[in-house]
């Protein structure tokens, strides 16, 4: 099986778009489509045309394009078996568990609520990749706008649950100001900090923190490090849960 070709741009203002393409096929699939000019516009550089969205949840930065594009294309537009009724010219609804099949690319569907109540990864094993959205960003995750914490913390450690090697595309280019509040919940990792320096080198030339590895999120991303003795000690939360900690980590966050 051929590699799938894969295109990262900005949409918006910090929204990543993502196109997927499968030259054998010519498959070509939007993960979300948060702006339509940005993705014609890389369509035709490329020389591709769209044939499916995949949607990860309701939000309006997510799906601005769908109709444009379905009108434009007829895409065939998967998203959220949770959120069905609030994704724009939706075709096919999917779930946790579910698979199909993009261009002899296999894709699982992992259920991930928490930054909405039903938000989705698109996990293609074979290619390893992990399409991530406003769930899990690099050193972040997504604000608690329809979830509780403890059910975030179950969606990330599912997350948490793939291969370290898997490559994770996430939704926002957020990194930096993500590396600026991680240090203060994880001062003593040498790991983030080396990161951190890396990722205020890469924004300041104008490059893309993404993606990231699954690996390297449980090793320096403090919201997947709720465990961790240090910033349990740090947090003076020694004896409280792992989603004890998370929410107060995502509190910390949201107040930073």
């Amino acid at each position: 099986m051929a590699a799938l070709e894969l295109d990262l741009f900005l949409c918006r203002t910090d929204n990543f778009g993502v196109l997927l393409h499968d030259a054998a096929s010519g498959a070509t699939a939007s993960i979300d489509a948060p702006e339509e000019r940005p993705i014609l516009e890389t369509l035709e550089r490329r020389g591709w045309r769209l044939t499916h969205i995949l949607t990860t949840h309701h939000h309006g930065d997510h799906v601005a394009a769908n109709v444009g594009l379905k009108e434009r294309f007829g895409v065939t537009i998967i998203g959220p078996k949770g959120e069905a009724s609030k994704i724009p010219g939706i075709d096919r609804s999917v779930g946790q568990g579910d698979r199909f099949d993009f261009a002899g690319h296999p894709v699982e569907v992992i259920e991930t609520p928490g930054h909405t109540a039903g938000h989705i990864c698109f996990h293609f094993p074979k290619d390893k990749l992990l399409f991530a959205a406003d769930t899990l960003f690099a050193l972040g995750c997504g604000r608690l706008f329809e979830g509780t914490a403890e059910t975030m913390w179950q969606s990330l450690s599912r997350l948490m649950a793939l291969p370290d090697d898997t490559a994770v595309y996430f939704g926002h280019e957020y990194t930096l100001a993500n590396a600026h509040f991680a240090v203060t919940i994880d001062p003593e990792n040498a790991a983030l900090k080396a990161r951190a320096a890396e990722i205020e080198e890469t924004r300041s030339d104008g490059g893309f923190t993404a993606p990231t590895t699954i690996g390297l999120e449980k090793r320096t991303n403090p919201f997947l490090r709720a465990g961790d003795a240090k910033i349990r000690k740090h947090l003076g939360m020694e004896r409280a849960s792992d989603a004890e900690v998370f929410a107060e980590i995502r509190k910390r966050k949201d107040n930073f």
